[in-house]
């Protein structure tokens, strides 16, 4: 998989970072592990940006086109993308854009709103996600250093981040597990 080039560092920049940090301010724990997120974001999104770059694709595009793949008639509002991918209406446009120029998607219509319009994923939009999705597989997404169950806890603790942010309630999330997450 390309990435970006090992930075080598005789030193985790980080751990000393909340080093310095606690000496100046106090308690480290959370800066630490915020500056580690955003770390491992940057490390994330340039391993699969540089996996989909030969499919003329971002880690975004794909998202999209996933999310088109997975929709009963391959089509749905911009405004139901971005409610999804929960991204700004001017990004998903950005986004429709790009996959159009590729030959991914078309607009339509939107029938059952006079003013909207509808993505919808093209035959070839369908290929490139099969192709691209079997590329990320083979490199586990990025994070084949890790376990299962380390996977699966990795997910946990983020999906708490996301409820107190409220990407969607505790109740809901609950009721996702009930249901095998089927929701």
């Amino acid at each position: 998989m390309s990435q970006q080039k090992p930075l080598n560092l005789p030193f985790d920049p980080i751990d000393r970072a909340a080093r310095t940090w606690r000496a100046h301010f106090g308690a480290s724990s959370a800066m630490a592990a915020v500056t580690s997120i955003m770390r491992a974001h940057q490390i994330l999104l340039s391993q699969l940006d540089s996996l989909l770059k030969p499919y003329d694709l971002t880690f975004a595009r794909y998202e999209a086109l996933v999310l088109l793949t997975f929709s009963k008639k391959g089509a749905l509002p911009l405004r139901k993308i971005g409610e999804r991918l929960m991204v700004h209406p001017t990004s998903v446009t950005n986004t429709v854009d790009r996959l159009e120029r590729s030959g991914f998607v078309r607009r339509l219509p939107n029938p059952l709103d006079g003013r909207g319009v509808l993505a919808e994923i093209t035959e070839a939009g369908r290929d490139v996600v099969r192709r691209a999705t079997d590329d990320l597989m083979a490199a586990e997404f990025g994070l084949g250093m890790y376990g299962e169950d380390e996977l699966r806890q990795m997910f946990d603790q983020l999906r708490t981040l996301r409820v107190a942010a409220g990407d969607f309630s505790g109740s809901a999330m609950r009721q996702d597990e009930e249901h095998g997450g089927l929701l």
